[in-house]
């Protein structure tokens, strides 16, 4: 069932439709108890039979949890009462049309629904958002004369700010991107809160060295900021990219260009509203929602940007290289695709190795540019982890992201549904066993069924191109130098992952593997204090951690040479 969203959801200034219908959801005056949630609850149009509401089931945990504080959650979330016109261009901390007068639409996954139709930049609007991103970063400007902890304040603030938002962040980014609301509330928006407080940390600890010389001579270094980054994010995390973007260009001081996936643009564009909201000078973050080949085309090339940071996939990525060394030879980073290796011992903990397996390639519908996809099984287990792995994927609930039962969501778009499909039957034609799934399921919406492929061979399209969808596929192995020579006979390098008890062992392997990042006995442990970047076609530089700092900093040596006065 569908409605119009009149609360929860809006605080852009558009309708949306969705799959939840919250006709009446609206919480007045400044003391909000979970006795108006209920009531408010019992008003809705429901979809879902109560027992099954996603927000009835949210706020019965948070009544449980220790940490229940409904006022500092509900009030900004609730009573919506500011942050209108989310779905335009933002550059100096206003609203914009687009040059053009173009917009597009972006559209619910779960229903095909379209939600809202966004401003649509393309160079024009390129060109006004960086030169006022030049002007925030010119000598004598706020920007430039602000204090280093100051830049960490705002950080702090712009934190506490989604904190506030959470809920309704999480709700839109739902809705957006079509994955489960509790893995939006619990993964996305606590991996954003996160990590825009650990780079806010670091802004006053950035710092250069002195440096003994030869001579009478005094040598120190700086890092300073590079100046205009343009920041490209992709569409299967939106937010959590947005933060391992703006955080660390802001702490270090750079101005920021940022394009958010076309796909999903919404809450790139809703965090543009708190960066105002936080107090950043006007031109600092400018935030524009478009495509690839006109916005994006236009950031990588333009010469008033210094820096591009790039998301998404390895063909894309060296389309932005290219632009980069062609225009002004900026400087560049760029996480790319990945298919990566996840290589189970006879002597892991099966349970363990079995559900991480499963989560390792089925979060976030397969579409993660670590994704496990290619499981690699000692020969004495293959068999009854294939079983296994198959049980588990028929147990997976996809379906309705609000369903508090849903564990995978769908594909972000048709498109995106049709290749992982595509894939599909690519792996079936080329003679790999075909266990579970491999169809959209028949409702509306681009889902696609938990699929698991046994007897896949390593030149087989599924074993060689990345999917980014729900599709495991299972080989095996005899010998360590066997998996080791077959898991990096890939043109990636982004991740991998070793199960075994036997230390020795995993750390032979994952010295071994050439991957930016090798989990042991789990997946996906990611953390904003460790470098993820990828070896090979996955990209070069890293983000996150302190060595991620260092993407938005140039080195200059400063050497003074000393009077050498005799006392």
């Amino acid at each position: 069932m569908t409605g119009r969203v009149n609360v929860f959801y809006v605080r852009v200034n558009v309708e949306l439709t969705a799959s939840r219908c919250f006709n009446t959801l609206s919480v007045t005056g400044s003391a909000i108890c979970l006795l108006n949630i209920e009531i408010t609850l019992a008003l809705c149009v429901c979809c879902v039979p109560r027992e099954r509401c996603i927000f009835l089931f949210f706020f019965i945990e948070l009544k449980k949890s220790i940490f229940w504080n409904l006022r500092r959650l509900f009030y900004g979330p609730l009573l919506l009462t500011h942050h209108q016109r989310q779905s335009a261009i933002f550059i100096n901390n206003e609203w914009h049309a687009s040059v053009s007068g173009k917009v597009f639409s972006t559209y619910n996954p779960a229903t095909g629904e379209k939600i809202c139709d966004v401003q649509e930049a393309d160079k024009a609007d390129v060109d006004k958002a960086v030169q006022a991103a030049r002007s925030a970063f010119s000598l004598g400007s706020v920007w430039r004369k602000m204090d280093a902890s100051e830049r960490g304040r705002l950080l702090f603030k712009l934190a506490d700010l989604v904190e506030r938002d959470s809920a309704y962040l999480a709700t839109l980014e739902s809705l957006d991107t079509g994955k489960p609301f509790l893995s939006s509330f619990f993964v996305d928006l606590q991996g954003t809160i996160k990590t825009f407080r650990y780079f806010a940390g670091w802004a006053d600890k950035i710092h250069g060295s002195t440096i003994p010389t030869d001579g009478e001579y005094f040598t120190l270094t700086r890092h300073e900021p590079i100046g205009v980054c343009g920041q490209i994010v992709p569409w299967n995390f939106p937010l959590v990219m947005t933060a391992w973007k703006l955080g660390p260009a802001l702490s270090c001081g750079n101005t920021v260009v940022l394009k958010p996936a076309e796909q999903t643009p919404l809450t790139c564009l809703y965090i543009g509203a708190l960066i105002k909201e936080a107090g950043f000078p006007p031109g600092v973050v400018n935030i524009l929602p478009g495509y690839g080949p006109t916005a994006g085309a236009a950031i990588a090339s333009h010469m008033g940007i210094d820096k591009v940071a790039f998301t998404g996939s390895t063909e894309v990525g060296k389309l932005i290289q290219e632009a980069a060394g062609k225009s002004n030879l900026k400087r560049v980073t760029l996480e790319l695709g990945g298919k990566s290796p996840n290589i189970i011992f006879a002597d892991a903990d099966f349970e363990l190795a079995v559900e991480q397996a499963h989560q390792g390639v089925f979060f976030n519908s397969g579409q993660c540019c670590t994704a496990g996809s290619r499981i690699f099984v000692e020969e004495p287990i293959y068999e009854e982890f294939v079983r296994r792995s198959v049980e588990r994927a028929r147990r997976r609930t996809v379906g309705n992201p609000f369903d508090p039962t849903t564990e995978q969501g769908p594909q972000v778009s048709a498109e995106q549904q049709s290749r992982v499909l595509e894939l599909i039957q690519s792996g079936i034609t080329e003679g790999a066993k075909l266990e579970c799934g491999g169809k959209a399921p028949p409702s509306k919406g681009f889902f696609v069924e938990p699929t698991v492929f046994s007897d896949v061979q390593d030149h087989m399209r599924i074993a060689k191109e990345e999917i980014f969808g729900p599709v495991q596929q299972i080989m095996k192995f005899k010998t360590i130098e066997e998996v080791i020579e077959r898991a990096n006979n890939t043109e990636y390098g982004l991740a991998a992952a070793v199960f075994t008890t036997d230390l020795n062992k995993a750390m032979t392997v994952s010295a071994a593997l050439q991957a930016g990042t090798v989990w042991i006995n789990c997946y996906n442990a990611l953390s904003c204090q460790c470098p993820f970047g990828g070896f090979k076609m996955s990209g070069n530089g890293r983000e996150l951690g302190e060595i991620g700092l260092k993407e938005y900093t140039e080195v200059k040596t400063i050497t003074m040479k000393m009077s050498g006065k005799k006392s």
